[in-house]
């Protein structure tokens, strides 16, 4: 009995660290620190590295948690990160960002954003590693007046646009592919 106790625990050890050692890591080629994904080694359908990937994305979701970083702001970095981990350049990867909606308040400046929500906005780093990454980030202008956001309270890596939608017809007429989180 206690033999099979004993090869029995020593089995399990073994496992546990055979799938430890197995596990991967979440990398960040361009996006540091966010949008975190796992190579795919043996994956057979992978970007095409000879294409200039020009994608205009539309972000309107609001975070449930304020407190917690917004899950499509970190989608867009994800997007990123997963077509470099496919082998294309940098520099043929070209990403425009529509924010609107409740998308909206992530936009803002600490103070403002704490006066509303009663804590930090997690969302001010990423949006610094987006335009490092040379994401051009666009809000609405409409969302804006319709949420009664001071616009000269965002955070500076923001740009306003008179919409979400002219961004997004603009650059679809351009040939940007369009992905809306």
């Amino acid at each position: 009995m206690k033999n099979n106790m004993k090869n029995l625990l020593t089995f399990n050890l073994v496992l546990l660290l055979a799938i430890s050692l197995h596990a991967q890591q979440r990398v960040f080629p361009i996006v540091k620190n966010y949008g975190g994904i796992f190579e795919i080694p043996n994956a057979v359908e992978k970007p095409d590295s000879s294409l200039n990937y020009n994608i205009v994305v539309e972000v309107f979701s609001g975070s449930e948690k304020p407190a917690e970083l917004n899950y499509a702001l970190n989608n867009v970095a994800r997007l990123i990160n997963l077509h470099a981990i496919g082998g294309v350049s940098k520099k043929k990867i070209k990403v425009v960002v529509a924010i609107h909606g409740e998308a909206a308040y992530t936009l803002m400046q600490n103070d403002q954003y704490k006066v509303k929500y009663k804590t930090d906005n997690p969302n001010l780093a990423l949006y610094k590693a987006l335009d490092e990454a040379g994401v051009q980030l666009f809000v609405c202008g409409q969302s804006l007046i319709a949420r009664q956001i001071d616009s000269t309270k965002l955070i500076p890596e923001i740009k306003i646009a008179t919409s979400m939608l002219t961004v997004v017809s603009t650059h679809q007429l351009k040939g940007y592919a369009f992905f809306k989180f």
